[in-house]
């Protein structure tokens, strides 16, 4: 099937045949356009093949991942590829991406390992063709970073969704005090210490933070243990923090998809949203905290190097992978129907 959809995809380039792009993202055909065919078979799979829900956090040079490497690119790939990301996040959430990356270079001097620790281990794929298939997806990642795309007609998920930062703050050298997903640990510690102690009681639902985020990198999640404490209970400035918080994390989006996001926040999971807490209530020593509403879960953890270790997840119970997309568009599908 893999070799099939190759085949069937390098004709297309060469045919002249040019359908109607409803939904085709153009930087994404930029980008597939300049690679070698031999690029584009490691880089292209079928949108059904397995491979599109499997992600992970971990070092590039740790877990091989499908697709194509930053190295294996060229400088005019290498932009296309990041124009195409700019125009997949906001601002905000492309300079956290570079960010992010960059901090491979500061591991690489702290731990004198250049090799391991190397900003070009970090990967892209396609799944689906973009200028044809009605369905397609597209994956960014390596290192503390994954970005999962699934482009539909009803729509575009961004879920999962990791960020990592590591450090979380510069320690030392010319770059000393920088930090990298600093708000999503600030609005988080701002919020646990506006509370009262009564309030505390609630929100703290374990004294011992964990050392990594729960759902870990699994394919598929279910909501946890409604723990913490529910946004009615918070006053008005505490609702305000955990708002900015939440988005925070959704702000990464284009505005149209955030704002999108933001909407069905309001009026599915308003209410249900829950904010629970683990470890000290210091930014300093070891935290963990969930934001859980009825149709997501966010995750933030900073233990691991003396509390200078940041992982944070965006979970959809049923929207990763575009899950919830792809059944109204099979739904709704007079072909499929």
């Amino acid at each position: 099937m893999r070799k099939i959809y190759t085949y069937l995809v390098i004709a297309f380039f060469f045919s002249g045949w040019m359908p109607f792009e409803h939904n085709a993202n153009k930087p994404a055909m930029e980008f597939l356009n300049s690679l070698t065919l031999e690029q584009k078979e490691k880089c292209i799979f079928p949108f059904t093949d397995n491979i599109r829900d499997v992600w992970s956090f971990l070092p590039g040079s740790l877990i091989l991942r499908p697709g194509l490497k930053l190295a294996d690119l060229t400088g005019d790939q290498k932009e296309l590829l990041f124009s195409l990301l700019q125009t997949s996040l906001s601002e905000s959430g492309y300079r956290k991406v570079q960010r992010i990356i960059d901090l491979e270079n500061v591991l690489a001097e702290l731990e004198g390992n250049k090799e391991f620790r190397n900003p070009e281990n970090y990967f892209v794929s396609f799944y689906g063709f973009p200028a044809k298939d009605s369905l397609w997806g597209w994956s960014f990642e390596g290192h503390h970073l994954s970005l999962k795309f699934t482009i539909t007609p009803h729509g575009t998920a961004f879920v999962p969704r990791f960020m990592g930062a590591n450090p979380a703050k510069i320690l030392s050298g010319p770059r000393q005090g920088e930090r990298t997903l600093d708000k999503e640990e600030d609005y988080g510690i701002q919020l646990i210490q506006s509370m009262t102690p009564k309030q505390q009681e609630k929100a703290i639902f374990r004294k011992e933070p964990y050392f990594d985020i729960v759902t870990q990198n699994a394919i598929e999640v279910r909501p946890l243990a409604p723990v913490g404490i529910s946004m009615k209970e918070l006053n008005q400035q505490q609702r305000a923090i955990l708002e900015m918080l939440i988005f925070e994390y959704i702000s990464t989006l284009p505005k149209t998809l955030a704002s999108e996001r933001l909407d069905k926040i309001k009026k599915e999971d308003y209410e249900f949203i829950r904010f629970g807490w683990a470890g000290s209530t210091r930014a300093n020593e070891g935290h963990y905290y969930r934001i859980q509403g009825e149709s997501f879960l966010v995750e933030f953890d900073n233990f691991l190097n003396n509390a200078n270790h940041i992982h944070t997840v965006w979970r959809e119970f049923e929207g990763d992978f575009g899950r919830d997309l792809i059944l109204e568009h099979y739904k709704n599908s007079d072909h499929h129907n």
